[in-house]
């Protein structure tokens, strides 16, 4: 199907006759003699939150399928247990980014949540209570977040995640007063969906894989689900895709969108290629030029990577070890793609200054302060690892400039 032609869409049924009519963010779509009755919620809107009750209630279906996966549902229902969260683990999987990505979409979600009056996910978490209250079994059919993020990681380039970062950091930061109008437009509209909206013109890839391929991934799930009358509880924005994918039959495989794309052979090449470009600059310097001149370049290379790698982590207000730690480390991380820098300091701040439960459970608020990062000892790591890493990346600009240069002295 070219982009020209309309999307083909399921039958659509009409609301029951009895009761109050449902608004229409509330479709009923026939679905080869099944009924799916999807409801399209704001996250963070209150009405959402009553008329997903009011539908799950009044229909009372064979099954109630919520845009949640097991990890999300965890957090919301039960107050995510922060205390079992591994941080030293994650930043040895180089998790840490999709881990500062996942809170600064739940920071951004949870401030206009506040100006709302209510739990960004509520809606999601009302679902699968009214479901739980009325003996109906409860489907989770969002995919994993964690594969979203990391799919999204990896469809994204270094400087357009630097983009999106701080969009979202310049989001948190404006104080100014939502009006009521925009108040109200946000009651109709998944929020997190108007922000990747926005995004998407600038982030293609982004989108879909946040939007478009959750759209694919939650209509064959629907479709999935067991009963012949089911109720799906979905952002609002996912609405029309999955309307259209319902519409279209599109053959989903699910087991592809679950998976985490490799890294491709040119990055592997590239990765080690540098680092084996600068040290065979460095032998010929010694073989064409004398021991003296490599040396040179070997002491420029080394002051080139500590020094500013370890300035990232004094402005960082970093532990002593850590600073220290990244001094050492960056001239010899910035020879390998294996480990950066930015994760030695950020492990080494981990590790010496291990944030506490309070710290983990404030981060959402915390964030949206600029000087509470330096207070926050979660977020200290956070600035241990960004502040280092940046300073280490100018460090291998400026040594291996000087390198290469001194080939045509």
């Amino acid at each position: 199907m070219s982009a020209e032609e309309p999307a083909a869409e399921p039958e659509l049924d009409g609301p029951p006759a009895e009761g109050e009519p449902y608004p229409p963010e509330v479709r009923f779509l026939d679905l080869d003699g099944r009924q799916v009755i999807l409801v399209g919620t704001a996250h963070v809107s209150r009405s959402s939150v009553d008329l997903v009750r009011r539908v799950i209630e009044r229909e009372r279906p064979d099954c109630v399928c919520v845009e949640l996966d097991a990890h999300r549902y965890e957090s919301l229902a039960k107050e995510k247990k922060w205390e079992s969260l591994d941080l030293k683990q994650i930043i040895r999987k180089k998790q840490l980014p999709t881990l500062l990505l996942n809170l600064l979409l739940a920071a951004y979600q949870k401030r206009l949540g506040g100006e709302l009056g209510v739990q960004p996910g509520r809606e999601l978490l009302e679902a699968a209570r009214v479901a739980d209250e009325h003996g109906i079994p409860i489907e989770l059919c969002d995919r994993d977040v964690r594969v979203t993020l990391r799919r999204a990681s990896h469809a994204t380039s270094f400087f357009r995640k630097l983009l999106l970062m701080s969009e979202l950091l310049v989001a948190m930061f404006d104080t100014t007063e939502i009006s009521e109008e925009q108040l109200e437009k946000l009651k109709d509209k998944d929020v997190l969906t108007e922000l990747m909206d926005d995004l998407g013109r600038a982030l293609p890839a982004l989108k879909r894989v946040l939007i478009d391929e959750r759209d694919d991934y939650l209509s064959e799930r629907l479709r999935r689900s067991v009963g012949d009358r089911i109720v799906g509880v979905v952002g609002a924005g996912h609405l029309e895709g999955i309307c259209r994918a319902l519409g279209e039959e599109r053959q989903v495989d699910l087991d592809a969108l679950s998976t985490i794309p490799p890294v491709s052979g040119f990055w592997k090449v590239a990765g080690w290629g540098v680092p084996l470009a600068i040290l065979g600059a460095l032998g010929w310097i010694g073989f064409t030029q004398g021991a003296d001149e490599m040396g040179e370049d070997i002491v420029f290379w080394i002051l080139a990577n500590a020094i500013p790698t370890a300035i990232g982590g004094i402005l960082a207000m970093a532990h002593p070890l850590t600073i220290l730690a990244g001094f050492v480390a960056a001239p010899l991380t910035s020879l390998t793609p294996v480990i950066g820098a930015a994760y030695v300091t950020a492990f080494v701040q981990a590790w010496v200054r291990p944030p506490v439960v309070k710290e983990f459970q404030t981060v959402a608020d915390d964030l949206m302060v600029l000087r509470k990062w330096w207070q926050n000892k979660l977020l200290k790591i956070f600035l241990a690892f960004m502040l280092p890493g940046f300073g280490s990346i100018l460090g291998s600009l400026l040594g291996g400039g000087k390198i290469f240069s001194s080939l045509f002295r």
